[in-house]
């Protein structure tokens, strides 16, 4: 992002909150909206996508004391298109020209100065541009991904499952710093930011990481042998990770934090798992809903009763089946279903399929040749007939 970019934009705005909003008021926004616009709630959705990187890149910046008061010092200096500054006698804002604002002005006309350190101090800390010592920059770890197969009851309740894992560590060999002796020097080329700076016209500048050193700010002269100098090695680490109940077939969960280390003090990357759930050979799913197919007998759909139903991982319950039930229909038996995200449950869905019987004893046939001659007058296919020819 650039030095324009950082602060023309009004992160406020994209929070929703006031400018002299707390942190609890900031974490609170954030926090809300960002589930309603997180990837895995709104999928191939690339509004939604590019929604949520604008909130996060605003609590990134506002959540950080330090950051936010440089981003409020540096909007308040930069407004309406002007530069605005007090100094003794000044009496309001100039114009003042944003090539010379980011490069390092001493100061403006009409007696508005800034010292002898110069604009490009007071904008050093925030745009890694400033006259102070050169530091090397955080390095945010790589992210991770990983699959696992759980169960149809599994995922339904949630569990505990052992993930093994291989990325990129720091090399244990050389410490992480890539010099089999364990002095790296700084990379000339970008005296140790891991980035350059290449003009793109109007006095603003774009940033890439340095080609000379990768982006690390460190060259080692002696490269360690194990990692090449890069600094990192591979590893394998097995952790338990907590999959939550109510999960789908093929949902990908994000775990923040849990991905590889980052370097000189950088964020850990993230862990993303694929998860894949076995079929059961009784249940389906739909939703939050479970599903279930239960026969029942041509007496009990006809005269109607009383069935008992399996539930997942639970008791049987007791369904009341109306006289006439017809074969196919689907009853609902509350709260029997998968764990939605806000701790309840859907239901389970009962369909019905009237079993007919592929061998009768004299005494059945009997009755149902009885059944059959006392209602001889009845034609189940009449309706069908009628509504073919007025087609």
């Amino acid at each position: 992002m650039s030095t324009k970019d950082f602060v023309e934009k009004d992160y406020y705005k994209v929070l929703g909150v006031p400018k002299d909003a707390t942190e609890a008021e900031i974490k609170k926004a954030y926090r809300k909206l960002a589930r309603e616009n997180h990837p895995d709630a709104n999928k191939n959705d690339a509004s939604a996508e590019a929604r949520f990187k604008e909130i996060s890149e605003a609590n990134d910046v506002l959540g950080d004391p330090k950051k936010r008061k440089e981003y409020d010092d540096a909007r308040a200096l930069f407004g309406n298109g002007g530069f605005r500054a007090g100094g003794p006698g000044a009496g309001g804002s100039f114009n003042f020209d944003l090539g010379d604002l980011f490069g390092g002005a001493q100061g403006g006309a009409g007696g508005g100065g800034f010292g002898g350190g110069g604009i490009g101090d007071v904008f050093g800390g925030l745009f890694n541009r400033g006259g102070g010592a050169t530091r090397t920059q955080p390095r945010r770890g790589q992210d991770i991904e990983s699959e696992v197969t759980l169960s149809f009851t599994e995922a339904i309740e949630g569990a505990t499952v052992p993930l093994r894992m291989s990325s990129q560590q720091p090399c244990t060999a050389c410490s992480g710093t890539g010099d089999k002796n364990g002095t790296p020097r700084v990379c000339p080329t970008c005296v140790g930011t891991g980035q350059v700076s290449r003009g793109s016209g109007g006095g603003f500048s774009l940033t890439d990481p340095c080609v000379d050193c990768k982006g690390r700010g460190l060259i080692a002269e002696h490269p360690c042998e194990v990692c090449k100098g890069s600094g990192r090695a591979k590893s394998s680490r097995t952790m338990q990770v907590r999959i939550p109940a109510g999960v789908s077939d093929s949902q990908k969960i994000r775990l923040r934090g849990k991905g590889a280390p980052g370097e000189r003090g950088g964020p850990n990357g993230d862990l993303y798992v694929v998860v894949h759930v076995d079929a059961h050979p009784v249940f389906g799913r739909k939703d939050d809903n479970l599903t279930v197919t239960v026969p029942v007998s041509f007496s009990e759909a006809a005269l109607g009763g009383e069935i008992k139903v399996p539930t997942l991982g639970g008791p049987a319950v007791t369904l009341k089946l109306p006289a006439g039930t017809p074969n196919g229909r689907t009853m609902r038996a509350r709260g029997k279903g998968a764990v939605r995200k806000d701790g309840t449950r859907g239901d389970l869905l009962v369909t019905v399929e009237v079993a007919v019987p592929k061998e009768l004893d004299d005494k059945a046939r009997e009755a149902l040749e009885t059944f059959r001659e006392a209602t001889a007058s009845e034609d189940p296919r009449a309706e069908l007939f009628q509504a073919a020819k007025g087609a």
